[in-house]
């Protein structure tokens, strides 16, 4: 499926580099198809040396030569990309974004894409676990997305992770959930590392018995296909010491802090989204003092 598409990545950040990596290590595609532009020449080098790809400066030799357009920038240097290389992108390219809080309309208008330009636009939402294989990545398009596209997109993911698809109105849910997600597993991992210390473990032990616990669990949730609330009760015996455990949680207020937790994060996705666009637009017409405001 992609062994004949050039990938073009705009933006050669940590995210980027995760694609390239699980894309050649799963050998879904060659090196000599990717191209990843960068302004740094000291980055360029590392990924030419390193992944043996295509590494270029100029964002529209990336997005000119590519079959695929990976928009791999950080949210509030998405608009200068994209108007960059919106001459270059027709129907014919397919549009994948990794911009987190960046919506289609919002990449479609920067691409400067009218109704007659029918380009194909795949927003998505990875998190940072890419970094070793083990992302999970929210999949939304818009309607001129067909159906090739939309393998496409999952196959390429589907080299640092999972995927899952989504209505783009919830990925604003999935950065609250998966995209911060790590963020909080981590804080529990460094609580429960503290709290092996205090009860007297080097932090070295406390570390790793932590770790292995958090992965192993997850393992065992994903591969047993029971609900949590079963895995939780194999390990709570009658009277014994993690209903103890479960007792201090619940009345510290664990689960809803860490609902709460995401639906913070959803507001402040949804949030900046508005605010990157709602920016963006007041530019654009100051810009342009003939443009008509209602």
């Amino acid at each position: 499926m992609l062994r004949n598409k050039t990938l073009g990545f705009i933006g050669g950040g940590n995210m980027a580099e995760a694609m390239v990596k699980g894309l050649l290590s799963a050998a879904f595609v060659e090196a000599k198809n990717v191209i990843v532009s960068d302004p740094l020449p000291a980055r360029q080098d590392f990924l030419r040396r390193e992944y043996k790809v295509r590494a270029v400066s100029d964002n529209r030799e990336a997005a000119e030569k590519s079959d695929v357009v990976i928009i791999a920038v950080k949210p509030q240097s998405i608009r200068k990309a994209l108007q960059g290389i919106g001459d270059l992108v027709h129907e014919n390219k397919l549009v994948i974004s990794v911009a987190a809080g960046i919506s289609i309309g919002a990449i479609e208008f920067y691409l400067n894409a009218d109704a007659a330009k029918k380009i194909p636009v795949v927003r998505t939402m990875p998190n940072t676990p890419a970094l070793v294989q083990e992302a999970v990545t929210a999949i939304a398009c818009c309607k001129h997305v067909s159906k090739t596209d939309m393998q496409i997109a999952h196959r390429i993911f589907e080299a640092i992770g999972k995927t899952v698809d989504v209505e783009e109105i919830l990925l604003n849910a999935v950065t609250g959930l998966s995209g911060s997600g790590p963020a909080y597993v981590f804080m529990i991992i460094e609580a429960l590392s503290d709290a092996g210390v205090k009860m007297g473990l080097s932090r070295e032990v406390a570390n790793i018995l932590t770790i292995q616990t958090v992965l192993g669990s997850a393992k065992l949730a994903l591969e047993s296909g029971k609900h949590p609330g079963q895995l939780k009760d194999m390990v709570t015996s009658p009277g014994g010491t993690t209903i103890s455990a479960l007792h201090t949680l619940e009345a510290g207020g664990l689960r809803t802090t860490l609902m709460d937790a995401v639906e913070a994060a959803t507001k402040r996705s949804e949030e900046l989204g508005i605010m990157a666009l709602k920016k963006d637009l007041d530019e654009e017409t100051e810009s342009d003092p003939k443009q008509e405001t209602n």
